[in-house]
């Protein structure tokens, strides 16, 4: 089964925190990275730019409407992913529980079921 593990943060709690806190989640995830790749659950995994720098895409009247920045004002963004293949939704769980975002107050980490993937159905 497939799974996304969406990374939630807020800017102002990644700012409050010191260096070596920084450089000890930066490690966690390198570790728990090398720990999927061993186990052959880990798909992808990406970090996502800063929503200021993203466009929001609506079509309307035929044509497309482009915005800047994010389309809801939020104190939290997405900020990364892993996309996971797993046995079950609470292998999953257990593997975000690993990932160090997860025991910071503030941030969240999230798991969702990929339910469907190049057009075949997987639920």
């Amino acid at each position: 089964m497939k799974f996304l593990i969406g990374l939630h943060i807020n800017p102002a709690v990644l700012d409050a925190l010191t260096d070596e806190e920084k450089a000890a989640i930066g490690a966690g995830h390198a570790g728990f990275i090398e720990a999927l790749k061993e186990s052959g659950e880990l798909i992808t995994t990406q970090a996502l730019a800063d929503p200021s720098q993203a466009a929001v895409v609506s079509v309307r009247n035929g044509q497309p409407v482009v915005t800047d920045g994010p389309f809801l004002e939020a104190k939290e963004h997405l900020g990364g992913f892993y996309l996971i293949d797993c046995e079950n939704k609470e292998r999953a769980i257990e593997l975000a529980a690993r990932i160090p975002d997860a025991a910071v107050e503030g941030l969240g980490v999230e798991v969702r079921q990929v339910m469907f993937a190049d057009g075949q159905c997987d639920a």
